[in-house]
Order: C-alpha cells, then sequence, then structure tokens
C-alpha cells in the first residue's frame, strides 16, 4: 500500500533546515545564515519504502507565538493544513534555545519528530547528548543528522513514517497545578461553544497567553474565564524544564570555548566591527573587479569571435541588411554584451556565498543593530538591506521580518539604494574605461554611496514619519563553520541561471526593443541614430540630465531602457555605440576618445555611476514593491522619490566636481 504523508519541516532559523529539505528534495532553495530568507513555505516530494511523502519546508521561526509573520505563516499552515507529522530540526550545539520550538510543536497534538542537526559541533566543542534520557524526557523520537554530509536522513525518514503509522508515547508538557485547572477549564468551555475547534488544549494556552490573534478569534467564548495574562508564567515554566532536560542529557558542556567565541571578540567587536565589514566587502569587491575582469576579458573576445562568425554565415546566406543589423548590432551586441560580465557575477555571489554559510553576515546585522536604532531604523532592516546586495527582489520581501509597517515600508523605501548585481556591469564598464587604475576603488564607492545614502533617507524619514516601539533585535548568531560546497554550488548556481535567464529573456527583448528605435524613424529605416526615435526620446530628457552632467541622447536612452532591467543599460550602451568588445585592441581607447569628444568624460562617468545607482529599479522590483505595500500609491510615490534623489545626487557630483575641476 503506497501511504502518502504530508511532512512540515518547522526550526529556528540557522538551524539547518532548509539545507535539511534540499537533501531529501533535491530542491536548489536558498540557504543563508540570518533569519528572514525562507519568507514563504517551499514544497518538494520524495519516496520512500511504500510511503510518498510531501515535504514543506516553512519559514524559521523561535516560537508558535504570532509575533512576526514568519511564525504567523507556520502557524496557520500547521493548524489549517493537514500536515500529517511535524519534523522539528533543531541545532544541537544550542538545544536550549531550541527545545522552546520543541516543546510548543507537541501543543499542535501532532506527531513531532525531532532531528538533532550539527551533531558535529557538539562533538567538536567536546561534548555529548544522551540520546536515549532526550527522547524519554520529551516523548518523541529524536534522530541524530548532518543536513551538510546528508547522514541519519533514512533513520530520520524512517523515524517519521513509523511515527505517523504507530505512534509514539507523545506527551505535552505540563504546567502547574493552577495553569493546568486554568487549561482545563478553558477545554471545557471551548468544547461545548466551538466544538470542531482543535486542538482544544494549544488554543487554551494561547488565550491564556493573550496571544493577540487568537483572542482576537476566541477571545469572546471565554470572557470571565480568564483573570490575567499567563504568558510570563507558561513562558518561565516552559524554560525550567527545558533547564531540568539539559542538566539530564548534556555533559560536558563547559568543556571548552568555542572558537566562534574567540572570532566574535573581534567580528562584533562595538568599534572595530563596521571596518571589519566594510574591509571584507572591499575584499570582495576586490575579487569581483580583479579575477573577474581577467576572466571577463576571454569571455568577450569568444563573445566577439561568435558575433564575426555569425556576421560571416548571415553574409554567405545573403541575409538582408536590416536582419542583419538586427542580429549582429542588436541581439548578439546586447545580449553578448550582458553575457560578458557573467565571470564578475559569478565571483561576486560566491563571495557572499562563503560569508553567508560560515555565518559571518548575520554578525553584521549585529553590529550594526545599534547604529541604525539610533537612526530610527530597526536593526532588522540591516537583513534586507544586505540581501539588496544581491537582488532587490528577494531583499523587499525579506522586509516581512519587520513587525512595525511604518519600519518595513522605510525598509522598503531604502533597499533598492543598495548595488545589486545587476548594477555590477555599470561599475565595472565605466570605471575601467575613465578611472583606469582607480576603477576598482571608483566601483566600490558605488557601494558606499548606497549604504551611507540609504541609512541617512531612514533617519530623515523617521524624524518626518515617527516608527512604532522599538523591537530590540533578536538574530541568531551561528557558530562559525567551513562553507559547504554543496550549499555553496546551490546558492551561486541559482543566481548564474538567474543572470543567464534575464539575458535570455529581458535582456534578449530589451535589446531588440532598443536596436528597433535606434534604427527606425518617422519615415521609416535611418541610416543614422541621430534620426531615430529613440534619439527623439532621448532628446527629450538632455534638458533634464544635463545639470548632471548626462546631457547626451544616448545616456536618456540607456537611462530609459535600465527600467526593464538595469543591465540593459550596458547592453543598450553597447549598441548606441557600436561596441561590441571592449577588450578589442584599441576598442577602450577609442571608445573614451570618442565620447570624450562629446563632451562626455571621467566626471561625467561618475555622475552616470550615481544616478544607475539610485535611480528608479527594474520592474521586476517594482512589482514587488506593490505586493508588498499593496498600494499603488505608496509605490509611484516612491519611484518618484527615487528619482529625484538619484537626480539631486548626480546634479551635486557633477556640478561640485566641476566647481573644483574646472
Amino acid at each position: 500500500m503506497n501511504e502518502r504523508l504530508h511532512v512540515g519541516f518547522v526550526g529556528n532559523p540557522n538551524c539547518g533546515k532548509t539545507t535539511l529539505f534540499n537533501a531529501y528534495t533535491g530542491a536548489k532553495l536558498k540557504v543563508a545564515n540570518w533569519p528572514g530568507v525562507t519568507v514563504e513555505k517551499k514544497e518538494g516530494a520524495m519516496k520512500y519504502h511504500d510511503h510518498t511523502f510531501k515535504l514543506v519546508d516553512l519559514p524559521g521561526i523561535y516560537s508558535l507565538t504570532s509575533y512576526t509573520m514568519e511564525e504567523k505563516l507556520t502557524r496557520e499552515y500547521l493548524l489549517e493544513d493537514d500536515v500529517d507529522v511535524i519534523i522539528d530540526v533543531a541545532d544541537a550545539s544550542a538545544l536550549e534555545r531550541n527545545l522552546y520550538l520543541t516543546l510548543s510543536a507537541i501543543e499542535l497534538e501532532k506527531p513531532v519528530v525531532l532531528a538533532l542537526n550539527m551533531m558535529d559541533i557538539v562533538e567538536e566543542r567536546g561534548m555529548e547528548i544522551d540520546l536515549h534520557r532526550l527522547p524519554e524526557m520529551l516523548g518523541i523520537p529524536v534522530i541524530p543528522v548532518s543536513a551538510r554530509k546528508k547522514t541519519g536522513l533514512d533513520i530520520l525518514i524512517h523515524a517519521v513514517a513509523h511515527h505517523k503509522t504507530e505512534g509514539f508515547d507523545q506527551k505535552p508538557f505540563h504546567y502547574s497545578k493552577e495553569i493546568e485547572n486554568k487549561i482545563n477549564e478553558l477545554i471545557e468551555v471551548l468544547t461545548k461553544k466551538v466544538p470542531g475547534l482543535e486542538p482544544k488544549r494549544w488554543y487554551a494556552i494561547k488565550l491564556l497567553e493573550n496571544d493577540e490573534e487568537i483572542v482576537r478569534q476566541y477571545g469572546e467564548y471565554v470572557h470571565g474565564h480568564i483573570d490575567r495574562n499567563y504568558e510570563n508564567d507558561i513562558v518561565r515554566q516552559k524554560y525550567n524544564y527545558i533547564e531540568e532536560i539539559m542538566k539530564e542529557v548534556l555533559v560536558n558542556k563547559e568543556k571548552k570555548e568555542a572558537s566562534t567565541d574567540k572570532i566574535d571578540h573581534y567580528m562584533t567587536h562595538p568599534i572595530w566591527g563596521v571596518p571589519i565589514f566594510l574591509g571584507i566587502m572591499a575584499f570582495v569587491f576586490f575579487l569581483t573587479f580583479t579575477i573577474g575582469d581577467f576572466l571577463k576579458g576571454y569571455l568577450e573576445m569568444g563573445v566577439d569571435i561568435f558575433s564575426h562568425g555569425i556576421f560571416e554565415l548571415l553574409q554567405y546566406l545573403r541575409v538582408g541588411h536590416v536582419m542583419t543589423s538586427l542580429i549582429v548590432d542588436g541581439i548578439i551586441a546586447g545580449v553578448g554584451g550582458i553575457l560578458s560580465f557573467l565571470p564578475n557575477i559569478f565571483i561576486l555571489f560566491l563571495a557572499l556565498a562563503f560569508l553567508e554559510d560560515s555565518g559571518y553576515m548575520s554578525r553584521v546585522a549585529y553590529v550594526m543593530d545599534g547604529i541604525m536604532g539610533k537612526l530610527g531604523l530597526s536593526g532588522r532592516a540591516f537583513i534586507p538591506m544586505l540581501l539588496g546586495f544581491g537582488c532587490s527582489v528577494p531583499a523587499v520581501m525579506a522586509s516581512r521580518v519587520l513587525e512595525d509597517e511604518r519600519d518595513r515600508k522605510r525598509t522598503i523605501l531604502i533597499t533598492p539604494f543598495m548595488s545589486c548585481s545587476a548594477k555590477l556591469p555599470v561599475y565595472v564598464t565605466f570605471s575601467s574605461l575613465f578611472f583606469g587604475k582607480y576603477a576598482m576603488l571608483c566601483a566600490y564607492s558605488m557601494y558606499v554611496i548606497g549604504l551611507l545614502l540609504g541609512i541617512l533617507v531612514a533617519f530623515v524619514h523617521s524624524k518626518i514619519v515617527s516608527h512604532g516601539e522599538d523591537n530590540p533585535l533578536l538574530i541568531e548568531l551561528p557558530d562559525y563553520k567551513m562553507p559547504n560546497a554543496n550549499t555553496i554550488s546551490i546558492y551561486v548556481g541559482e543566481k548564474v541561471k538567474d543572470y543567464l535567464s534575464k539575458a535570455g529573456t529581458t535582456i534578449f527583448i530589451a535589446s531588440i526593443v532598443v536596436w528597433i528605435i535606434l534604427n527606425f524613424g518617422s519615415h521609416g529605416m535611418v541610416e543614422d541614430m541621430a534620426d531615430s526615435f529613440g534619439a527623439t526620446f532621448g532628446r527629450f530628457l538632455v534638458p533634464i540630465l544635463a545639470p548632471a552632467g548626462l546631457g547626451l541622447w544616448q545616456i536618456g536612452v540607456m537611462l530609459i531602457s535600465g527600467l526593464a532591467a538595469k543591465e540593459v543599460v550596458i547592453s543598450s550602451f553597447f549598441v548606441l555605440f557600436g561596441i561590441s568588445s571592449l577588450t578589442a585592441p584599441g576598442v577602450a581607447e577609442s571608445t573614451v576618445s570618442m565620447m570624450e569628444g562629446m563632451g562626455f568624460g571621467a566626471l561625467n562617468a561618475y555622475a552616470l555611476m550615481v544616478f544607475t545607482l539610485l535611480y528608479t529599479p527594474c520592474l521586476a522590483t517594482v512589482a514587488t514593491i506593490k505586493r508588498e505595500t499593496n498600494s499603488w500609491r505608496w509605490t509611484i510615490g516612491m519611484l518618484i522619490f527615487q528619482l529625484v534623489i538619484a537626480w539631486i545626487c548626480a546634479v551635486l557630483v557633477f556640478q561640485v566636481g566641476s566647481f573644483f575641476i574646472g
């Protein structure tokens, strides 16, 4: 008989839950070392003997109380969906903290299996966990696993199937006599007034805790039966029991100091923490720029050879001039120009994945918490800001970790100021062309400017629009570990896949559109781009962009095209100026000479980089902002604000720079 089992994965952030889920399903999901990344449930499937499993990876949470969106989403899913078994993934090296969620999950009255992950760290610290006494005290199966090394997986899934079909002596934690009497009293009331409500004990406990959502739904039925808020008593009694468990099951807890604590003495230092972070990011950018540029040159050569080969083939086949120009000058020049930056993108995400999986990135949010708080922004806001260095879409979605609506919108407002990977080709191209040996420093400054301006805007916004009650940053600082090759390959592979997918869709279409508007005018196909529709659009923007040193119609077209995706700024640049490869002998020099002859020099290039950094984000980000805020008015207002900020900053850069240089 083929039985289908529905299994929900729960656990604290950074416990290795998503890595374990990936090991079972092969799903290529985002794995990171800070909370807020898995903000939606992910589903997968697998077969084991006579069972078919539907596996669901739920957001990382600390409890089943609806303080955050993740906790609310997870508990609603566990309560409303037909989940047969709950796999509670716990970090064995931080068992005391993880067990609070375990006790809460058992109260849902569904079969729970505890997966003890990261046992290797426990062994490294010279500690031992009594795997016989722990399941006795909890009343549930406890299975040691290693999500990274993929050990213990068969035993765990066997325990899940066995626990569902044959059961286990699973009993909920019992509180003091006073609280148990109150729980029983509320269960009797709920049985009479809401007979179909299950699990009644869990709802009774939440009513005693004065859980806002549960009280709103069922508080009227128990009015007069609850004399006070029992939340502190319930939490304290659970932790007292957890302390008893730890005394009985954990051996040699203080045998030696973890290396993590020694490293954190420097990495989370109140003074040196921020400079260390900036230094690490500078090193990441150094690798991205030097190694990436070295490899980029070879890729550009390949694109150039391919372009010439296609041109010769089209000539041999006697394809018409219009179609040949579209394919060679439009599609290959546009898409090929973007593909040549793949090494830079690869190096950037490889470095970021290394920092994430090693456990460092969460330290940055911790270090920045004090600074962010003084500037009127929750320390949690730095989590989506960090994600913004990769892509603005998941960064905006990660703002869900913020409880206050005004804090969420403030974070969404500034997140696009972070330098996402799509802006990297713009930085690399123009800094390499105009700043020579200072190119890397020039490009890195964009990351710093975006970060500082985002914090400044948040500070000003907090003075204009007051924010809610300050919530301290509660974030897991996972142990430092050697990054897992499989985790990194999944992360980097997905990012490269996304980049290539964008090159084959958005940038492909944008390249065709740009070619059309640059090669056709009111009288049909034109010989000179200056007579095209694109030139007409660009000239309309010239008076507006001129104070920022961007008074060329070609620049206007580039910036308009960048609304689709920021990479298109560079693909348009290649098409507009007829560039196939900047690494070809003499091409870079001739391009700079041509642009300088048009009045576009190094200062103009820097102003363009600043404008690209700050102006309206891509369409995918705009759609995400609308979905997260559920307001077109707020979204449009935000886009106008960012456009104005970009123009002001670019004007300041060019005008102040001209004053000193001129």
